[in-house]
């Protein structure tokens, strides 16, 4: 299955950044300012993955009915995306042999490409912060396209934008989303252990396998296929 992969696709929160401090900070700075006490690491990391405007949604819901989130809501996104664009990247860590897995698959003279759900402007201001930036040839956010992930659409323009048939191009990620979308767009996925997958375990995502880094998984695409 991985002896002809041309191209990678790579999640970045979760996959690459362990972003949740971030994401919790951005959050309770909101949720202070509309009068609400602050939510814990734990529910974060439950809540995120699938955009903003999911992740307000959510933080919303612990408050306040379907009626009550609608009411607030604008107002709530609008204060969570200035608070995190003040501290974007300022309390996320990289996850371990996320460099050195990209200069491996970069060795192999793989293509590389990373979709995500974030705001694309928060993206490349975090790839650029952590020095991940030059690794990448593409770089899609959740505003990139009329659908994010576990949409398709994102993964088909990679594959389409590097000429290559989807079977070709791999695609890892930490979550269901990043499984889902794969499966729909007919790209291999593979699966890290250490990321949120909406508090759900990872065994439980249909993936290609799991694999412990970004490291791990360029040495999986170099071991030729035994029968």
């Amino acid at each position: 299955m991985f002896t002809d992969i041309r191209a990678v696709i790579i999640d970045l929160d979760g996959t690459m950044v362990d972003t949740a401090p971030d994401f919790l900070l951005a959050v309770n700075r909101m949720r202070e300012d509309l009068g609400l006490s602050a939510i814990t690491l734990a529910e974060i990391k439950r809540m995120v993955g699938k955009g903003s405007e999911h992740l307000i949604r959510q933080v919303l819901a612990t408050d306040f009915d379907e009626a009550g989130v609608q009411q607030h809501f604008d107002v709530a996104l609008a204060g969570y995306q200035h608070h995190y664009a003040q501290i974007n990247g300022l309390h996320s860590e990289l996850y371990p042999d996320v460099m050195n897995g990209l200069q491996a698959m970069q060795a192999l003279g793989l293509k590389l490409a990373c979709v995500t759900n974030k705001p694309l402007v928060f993206a490349q201001v975090l790839l650029q912060m952590k020095g991940l930036a030059p690794y990448f040839s593409l770089t899609y956010g959740g505003d990139s396209f009329a659908h994010k992930k576990p949409h398709p659409l994102p993964l088909l323009s990679v594959c389409q934008q590097f000429g290559l048939p989807p079977a070709q191009v791999l695609a890892i990620g930490d979550s269901s989303n990043d499984a889902i979308a794969a499966r729909a767009a007919g790209c291999p996925v593979l699966t890290v252990p250490y990321g949120y997958n909406h508090g759900e375990p990872v065994q439980n995502i249909q993936s290609d396998g799991i694999v412990e880094t970004l490291l791990s998984a360029a040495k999986l695409l170099t071991t030729p296929t035994t029968t």
